[in-house]
């Protein structure tokens, strides 16, 4: 039965690496570590029959999982290399905060729903990629500024502007993915730091939810 059920799952592997593929991933450190994270651990285990699919996932306090080529978008963008220190908006399940940790960076995530950063952190904790990642109930708007500078900024949703305190926190160099509402249409925008300031890209539509400043008051 043992090898039975690890046949199953290298099978059930292979599918969702090769559905990202047929989405246009190609990132290959990004591939490897959507293989070494298992989107089971951090997905409700009432959806866990959904996690290897190419969907959003319901998370408790009317949050979602994103779903993985969505993710994969984002990352890429990121532009991730190892050593680098990451901050992220939005923590979510923590299943990008694994896949952070899983390409080498060093993470700060932040969390406004403390029923949702408390799960996330368990998750972490069980999942093997959690001792790169820390994680805080904290508005991820107003990021505090004794956490420094950051290589990169991931915002794990929409925005109608990226806050200027969010801005405050990209070291030289370094750079912010995330997505705004343009004109009707959500679309993914890179900001990054350079010699002559800040420059905004904007990229192809993405689907994401929305993101709301501050701390939850209830959850």
């Amino acid at each position: 039965m043992t090898d039975v059920h690890a046949s199953n799952e290298s099978e059930r592997t292979v599918a969702f690496l090769l559905s990202l593929r047929a989405r246009g991933v190609r990132d290959l450190a990004l591939l490897r570590a959507m293989e070494r994270v298992s989107r089971e651990h951090f997905a409700p285990s009432r959806f866990a029959d959904l996690a290897r699919q190419d969907v959003s996932v319901p998370l408790a306090c009317g949050q979602t999982m994103t779903a993985p080529h969505t993710v994969a978008a984002l990352l890429a963008a990121l532009d991730m290399q190892p050593g680098v220190r990451v901050l992220e908006v939005g923590s979510g399940s923590g299943y990008v905060s694994a896949l952070l940790s899983a390409m080498g960076g060093q993470v700060v995530s932040l969390e406004r729903y403390r029923t949702l950063a408390l799960a996330a952190h368990e998750r972490l904790a069980g999942s093997g990629f959690g001792k790169a990642v820390e994680l805080r109930h904290a508005d991820g708007f107003q990021p505090d500024r004794t956490l420094g500078r950051f290589d990169r900024i991931l915002v794990n949703g929409v925005v109608p502007a990226i806050p200027d305190a969010l801005l405050a926190r990209l070291g030289q160099g370094g750079r912010l993915v995330g997505a705004l509402r343009v004109e009707g249409m959500t679309r993914r925008v890179v900001v990054t730091l350079g010699e002559n300031g800040v420059d905004h890209a904007l990229g192809p539509a993405i689907r994401l939810p929305p993101l709301a400043p501050g701390l939850a008051r209830a959850l």
